[in-house]
This record gives structure tokens, C-alpha cells and sequence, in this order.
């Protein structure tokens, strides 16, 4: 197994990977590989900190990262980033590769000078490497909101602190579904159905903390 920074000849397996990965699981079918199909063209994507894992030629892991800001109380902007998607092959699943992958980029992103991170997920997914509530870390989104799913660390300590922050996602992250749509048939037919996944997606995606 080789952890490495995905390069240029990665983004049409990368694709793959993301659509098998995340397939029926949020919603029918997904739009996160069409994410990763518009990411290496813009300009907030970050190479250094993305990396995947690859084993026996194959790619069987991913993460990626994009520019985001934080916007404080005086209108101050500090450049963070984001990561996301997190995508792992079905069959390598459950055996912590990609706890491995955020450690690795983390590292990566804290050489970078990325003083922080931002991210939206599952909680269970990511307080073992370290991520908090963001509302902790005085971070809500522009609408004054502090969603459940909005998770974030410091990479620098107290890089955060004593101000209250909103968090500004890239425009990448702004995804058009009718175009996400048009693409996905665009390639080999996968059958969309509906999974108990999708609801608690829906539940966790819409819950926000007092």
C-alpha cells in the first residue's frame, strides 16, 4: 500500500473510485464524483495536502482538499481549507484506511501553513483525528447557524481563538445537480435506490445545535 500525492494521470480513476464509493449511500445515485471531476481545474483545489492510496497499481482511497475562509467579527479573512471527498473502494472498507489517509494529510496540511480546518461529516467519523464541534471553535455559517455536521481543527493552536468566525466553503463546493445529473449519465448505468443511510444522511444534514 502506497500513500502518495495524487497526480495528474489519478483523476479519471479518482472519479471512479468516488462513484462506487458514495453510490445510494447519501442520496439516490451521488454527485461527489462529479466534485472530484470539476476539482483539479479550479482554482481553490490544493494538490499538496490530496493524496490517495494505491495498492498494486490500483487506486483505492482518496482525499481531497480546497481552499475555504473564515470571515471574523471585524470582517477579517484567514485562509483555512477544507477536505472532502473522503472516498474509500467498497471492498477496502472498515479497515481503517482512511483514518490513515487524514493523518497522512493532515500532516501534509500543517506543513502546508494551513493553520485550520473546516469540514462537514459525521461526527463519529472524525473526533478520533482530532476534530471538535465547530460551534467550539466560534465558527457558524453565514446564515448564523451552527450545524451538527460541522466539524473543525486547528492546526495551529489557538489559531481561532478569541474571535467568533464565519465559515465561506469554496464555490467548487456549489454544486449544480442538473449538471451532476447530466454527467453521472454520462457514464456506465448504476442502478439508484433508496438505503436507511439516505435518512439518517437526511436527519444528521438538516440538525443544528442550540
Amino acid at each position: 500500500m502506497t500513500l502518495r500525492r495524487i497526480g495528474e494521470g489519478d483523476w479519471k480513476a479518482a472519479e471512479d473510485l468516488t462513484r462506487r464509493a458514495f453510490y445510494n449511500i447519501y442520496e439516490p445515485g451521488c454527485v461527489e464524483h462529479y466534485l472530484v471531476h470539476l476539482m483539479p481545474e479550479h482554482e481553490d483545489f490544493l494538490p499538496a495536502p490530496s493524496l490517495v492510496a494505491e495498492e498494486a497499481g490500483r487506486l483505492v482511497s482518496l482525499i481531497l482538499y480546497t481552499r475555504s475562509r473564515l470571515v471574523d467579527e471585524a470582517g477579517r479573512s484567514l485562509e483555512i481549507a477544507t477536505f472532502g471527498p473522503i472516498a474509500v473502494d467498497v471492498a477496502m472498507q472498515r479497515r481503517g484506511l482512511g483514518k490513515r489517509l487524514i493523518a497522512q494529510s493532515l500532516a501534509e496540511a500543517e506543513r502546508e501553513g494551513i493553520p485550520a480546518l473546516v469540514i462537514f461529516g459525521y461526527p463519529s467519523n472524525y473526533v478520533s483525528s482530532g476534530f471538535v464541534s465547530a460551534r467550539k471553535l466560534g465558527i457558524a455559517t453565514p446564515d448564523g447557524r451552527h450545524p451538527a455536521a460541522m466539524l473543525a481543527k486547528e492546526l495551529v493552536a489557538g489559531a481561532l481563538s478569541g474571535h467568533e468566525w464565519t465559515y465561506h466553503q469554496s464555490p467548487v463546493m456549489d454544486i449544480d445537480t442538473s449538471a451532476a445529473e447530466a454527467f453521472d449519465a454520462s457514464l456506465p448505468v448504476m442502478e439508484k435506490r433508496w438505503m436507511p443511510s439516505q435518512e439518517e444522511f437526511w436527519i444528521m444534514s438538516r440538525s443544528t445545535l442550540d
